[in-house]
């Protein structure tokens, strides 16, 4: 079977280790630790891996966040994979650093990636594993958070939870979504 894993984030070095781009951050370990490369191809970078017996695309869109279901659909359509074997990796202000939460489906909680690929795919029924970034932030702030770095804390704890969400990633891809949910929602 086929996955369509997808990272979203901003491209441009000046997005690098951003809070927003913890989808690529999170793709970008994985594809090391895989030791597999990520290709520039139509709508992104683009780097395939076999997980057992499953087949895992690995997506980072070079549409910008906000235009993200652009890639998202033309990679679905391309490789003809199913919308429960979507899943999209996004940063989420509402969890604590480094939280992980997994669903079979859901709104876009404001999060302009997300909002137009529901969008794109016609509906919001896609998995999607939301990474906690925290909203440490004063009024009006959200912006330049998101688009800031990890604190020196934070960046030290990344590493380990990286590992967990490409734990999640590896379960959801060979057990299913439930299983993940069950076993890193809490962790």
């Amino acid at each position: 079977m086929k996955f369509l894993i997808v990272g979203l984030g901003n491209i441009g070095d000046e997005y690098r280790g951003t809070r927003h781009n913890i989808g690529f951050t999170i793709l970008d370990a994985f594809a090391e630790a895989s030791n597999i490369a990520f290709s520039t191809k139509r709508y992104g970078d683009v780097a395939e891996m076999r997980l057992k017996n499953q087949q895992l695309i690995l997506l980072k869109p070079s549409t910008y966040m906000n235009l993200s279901g652009h890639a998202v659909r033309y990679w679905k359509d391309k490789e003809g994979i199913d919308l429960d074997h979507i899943l999209v990796i996004v940063d989420d202000l509402a969890l604590p650093f480094g939280a992980i939460r997994m669903k079979a489906r859901g709104s876009d909680a404001g999060h302009n990636g997300l909002k137009d690929i529901a969008a794109m795919l016609g509906t919001d029924a896609y998995p999607r594993l939301r990474f906690g970034i925290g909203n440490d932030f004063p009024r009006g702030g959200q912006i330049d958070y998101v688009l800031g770095r990890f604190s020196l804390d934070q960046r030290q704890m990344l590493p380990t939870r990286i590992d967990i969400a490409i734990d999640a990633i590896k379960t959801f891809c060979l057990a299913g979504i439930q299983t993940a949910m069950c076993d890193f929602n809490n962790k």
